[in-house]
């Protein structure tokens, strides 16, 4: 877009030519929350903003619009490929982490609400309650109710916020049949999974989409061309944030200055000052920022030959993400998406009939999300898992009764390694089981103090003996819904087809461990590795104003902030904190105009 930066001279100086101070706010990334806050700070016409993103604009690519075209940005241009390093407890292998290279960046669900409370219980600060914190929710949403889905009460939901809410043109034949099931085999219905009412249950999920059934981003919901036409908001892109420069004169270190280039050249650098700096790079390059410009644990930095400003042990520590496994499953009735990759004339003919449809109308299965039916339960539910069959023995890592362990998502394609697609040719469907609240703990680290260099990501999968008990637990729910009437209607149950997983019934629990070890992959919801917590707590990197500790002039908001997993998706908790940094930063700065 025409009002995004990429000559870096009109907002910044060439490192050995001068600085320019025009900003009052520098926000380094320009994802989820970094959006946010620009539209919101912005919204002062006193408050000058620059924002520093790496990536460029999604708004003109078809594969970021449209809600089943995410899988096509992995491994590409606009990502950065990352990948862990080999995870001992999950067969050694490396994972594939896809991060974003956009600007703006789900579906639509926001955690349990005993999850804020636990929030608020770690932290010390109430405000991030779910009776305090939930008006931030509602204060983005904007939904418009669905006549398909009459149970939901729109009275519950935000009406008037920028990002908007609701359901997709598409549902999948055999969504509703798995929603069914899931009722049958003891998961009460949910009408809507993101109110007080708590999120147990199944039903469609709701997911962020406009009105011409195209994916609704942070960037569009927020960086609207209204926004970007604010004289007080430069925008730029393409440019990676390489350090943030402190001043240590006056004892405690200030951020006074961030140097960023060009993310293809890297070079020239260009460095612009500032009087307060918003870091949203995420959960995997804010600490890796903090930790090239001296803020960090010690020993790390100590390593690197990097000069420690602040020893802060709690910087890329808690590394939390929510592993999935996908069980996969024969499709008798042929009606899976396995022509998203076409490969003879009938998937040929049905790929273009799907694009045709939905770039003219908006509807058909490109305007699915492929995830668009849900199962929130607990693993220590005795009407799923009857005790006289499953033990309960299970440690319990949620923040409340009412909070799930364990989400399940019907995909109506064979998963494999984040791609739809495992077989040519093949029919078949997966249910995603996802551990929503892993006791096992991983880190983001320097590989050097090249900021080119990617950082070392160990998310730990299955670490902990309680992990790989709810995934095999949860495992077992998906195989049982899967054979539960009505959705026996499209699995083929006496499928021996070698890739897919029919015989898991008669596996036992060590052995159904061993296969999970070996496929177990990431949701994408890395958290926590900067969070927040009490002044006494050496792990915690900032107050709950979110303020950096140790450091003046510097916050940070993004999914790192989080002590713990919320027990769903992650986009709406960065949204609503995003918001409410927001508000905070506007009463500490009263208007001038």
């Amino acid at each position: 877009m025409s009002n995004l930066v990429t000559d870096y001279a009109t907002v910044a100086r060439n490192v050995d030519g001068g600085e320019h101070d025009e900003h009052d706010f520098i926000i380094v990334g320009g994802g989820t929350a970094g959006c946010v806050l620009a539209a919101r700070l912005s919204e002062r016409p006193d408050i000058r903003v620059l924002v520093i993103e790496a990536g460029q604009s999604g708004r003109t690519l078809f594969e970021s619009r449209a809600p089943a075209g995410f899988a096509e940005l992995f491994r590409g241009p606009h990502d950065y490929s990352f990948y862990t390093v080999p995870q001992q407890h999950a067969a050694n292998k490396k994972k594939f982490w896809p991060r974003a290279r956009l600007l703006g960046g789900c579906m639509a669900h926001y955690g349990a609400p005993s999850d804020y409370d636990e929030f608020a219980s770690i932290v010390g600060d109430d405000s991030w309650s779910w009776k305090n914190f939930e008006t931030y929710f509602r204060k983005f949403e904007n939904y418009t109710p669905d006549p398909r889905f009459p149970h939901v009460d729109a009275s519950l939901r935000g009406s008037h916020g920028p990002v908007t809410v609701g359901y997709h043109a598409h549902i999948w034949e055999a969504s509703p049949l798995f929603i069914e099931a899931s009722i049958n085999a003891g998961v009460p219905f949910n009408p809507d999974f993101t109110t007080s009412n708590g999120t147990l249950g199944t039903n469609k999920i709701m997911t962020y989409i406009d009105g011409r059934h195209e994916r609704v981003s942070a960037e569009a919901a927020y960086l609207t061309p209204d926004v970007l036409a604010r004289p007080n908001l430069k925008v730029v892109t393409l440019a990676r944030v390489t350090r943030i420069i402190f001043d240590s004169s006056s004892g405690t270190p200030r951020a006074v200055a961030v140097e960023f280039a060009n993310e293809k050249q890297h070079a020239p650098r260009f460095r612009v000052c500032h009087p307060s700096m918003l870091h949203s790079g995420g959960a995997v390059h804010t600490p890796q920022i903090l930790m090239l410009s001296g803020v960090g644990p010690a020993s790390i930095l100590n390593k690197h030959n990097i000069p420690v400003l602040v020893d802060s042990p709690g910087v890329g520590a808690n590394l939390l993400d929510h592993p999935m496994f996908a069980l996969r499953l024969k499709d008798k009735l042929g009606i899976s998406f396995n022509f998203t990759k076409p490969y003879d004339l009938t998937s040929t003919f049905k790929f273009v009939k799907a694009l045709t449809q939905y770039k003219i109308f908006g509807t058909g299965p490109f305007s699915s999300n492929i995830g668009e039916a849900v199962a929130f339960f607990r693993t220590d539910d005795q009407k799923l898992f009857p005790p006289a069959e499953f033990n309960n023995d299970i440690e319990d890592s949620t923040s409340g009764p009412n909070a799930p362990d364990i989400e399940l998502i019907i995909v109506p394609a064979a998963v494999d390694d984040s791609n739809l697609s495992l077989e040519t040719g093949l029919h078949a469907y997966s249910v995603v089981t996802t551990i929503l609240r892993p006791t096992s703990v991983g880190s983001i680290q320097l590989d050097s103090a090249d900021p080119w260099d990617h950082p070392i990501i160990d998310p730990n999968y299955l670490a902990t003996q309680h992990d790989l008990d709810v995934m095999i637990r949860g495992v077992r729910g998906a195989y049982k819904i899967a054979h539960t009437a009505p959705l026996t209607n499209v699995t083929d149950v006496g499928s021996t087809h070698p890739l897919l997983d029919h015989h898991f019934d008669r596996l036992s629990d060590k052995e159904l461990g061993e296969i999970i070890r070996n496929r177990v992959e990431t949701l994408y919801h890395p958290f926590g590795t900067c969070t927040m917590g009490k002044a006494e707590d050496p792990a915690a990197v900032l107050d709950t104003q979110l303020r950096v500790r140790g450091a003046l002039g510097l916050r940070v908001c993004d999914a790192s902030v989080y002590p713990k997993l919320v027990s769903g998706h992650t986009t709406a908790p960065v949204l609503a904190a995003a918001e409410k940094l927001a508000d905070i930063i506007k009463a500490e700065y009263p208007a001038t105009v």
